[in-house]
């Protein structure tokens, strides 16, 4: 990360754990829902189908720096798959980053090629080895890892849902994070269980084995982008939600936290590492605080 970037949002941090503030720092963008997967973890794609145009696009994209937003993901359904006015996902990358935001990262499944150097990071989602991935997600494993070889930076962070399916395969992403060339770092959730999904999640004592891979894959230089001394936080969902410091903004509605939030009950069954180690890094813990810097300044 540049200190041009750090700094502020290091002052941001700062405020909020001092003075107690809820204000965003983090948001993102649903370009669109439409999606040319069914992944079977996933309860929010092709609901619409719908690409959101791109003045209606740019115009959420002001809001939300207007807001004092400096972290902005574009998410979908499929984002690669956006286009519309002659823009593509590039293009919205490259605007972000004019309009001032400081770091601008962008979620894609991985099945269209990989050009896209502008982005911070590109979170793309490996659900396991080869035969566990394509259960989840149809067969596109082999395509992914031929568009990781071709991809024109290094900037892929691999994005894997941690769910019964693919909870034995947690090493093998670990060590292709580490051995894949592009790639530079693995991020991991577990399993949110939306009501159509509910026979996915994990249980208690299953998170905790899984933190516990992790662990031991950190222990062997595998660049994992997510805190150890929030796992417990995890395995226990006692972190506090919502995360009042991130927003999604989907065809012109605010979201606080997630578009999850208004599912009943499903904030004390949340899965979302980055949602633990926010909200316990706005609370002010030290030991999140200092690994989430020493984190953030190597893999982004």
């Amino acid at each position: 990360m540049k200190i041009s970037s750090f700094m502020p949002l290091a002052r941001f941090g700062v405020r909020t754990v001092l003075f107690h503030k809820k204000d965003p720092i983090l948001g993102t963008v649903i370009v669109t829902d439409k999606c040319n997967l069914k992944c079977k973890h996933c309860s929010v794609n092709n609901i619409t189908a719908v690409i959101h145009p791109y003045a209606q696009i740019k115009g959420e994209m002001q809001q939300l720096f207007d807001m004092g937003i400096r972290i902005l993901f574009f998410c979908g359904g499929e984002t690669f798959l956006w286009a519309d006015s002659g823009k593509s996902i590039r293009d919205l990358v490259v605007e972000a980053k004019e309009m001032g935001f400081l770091i601008v990262n962008v979620v894609t499944n991985g099945t269209h090629p990989i050009d896209l150097p502008e982005a911070d990071l590109i979170l793309l989602s490996l659900d396991g080895d080869r035969e566990r991935h394509n259960e989840v997600r149809g067969d596109t494993y082999d395509t992914i890892m031929a568009n990781i070889a071709k991809a024109t930076s290094d900037n892929i962070c691999f994005y894997m849902a941690v769910n019964q399916i693919n909870k034995n395969a947690i090493e093998h992403v670990c060590r292709t994070a580490r051995d894949t060339k592009n790639v530079r770092a693995v991020s991991f959730n577990f399993h949110t269980p939306y009501p159509d999904t509910r026979e996915l999640a994990l249980t208690k004592e299953d998170k905790a084995v899984c933190c516990k891979i992790i662990e031991k894959m950190m222990k062997e230089g595998c660049p994992v982008f997510n805190l150890k001394s929030a796992f417990p936080y995890i395995i226990n969902n006692t972190f506090p939600t919502p995360c009042h410091q991130c927003v999604v903004i989907e065809n012109g509605k605010i979201s606080t936290c997630g578009r999850c939030i208004e599912v009943p009950g499903l904030c004390d069954e949340c899965g979302y590492f980055f949602v633990a180690e926010y909200t316990l890094l706005f609370s002010g813990n030290l030991k999140i605080i200092f690994e989430m810097l020493r984190t953030y300044l190597k893999y982004v």
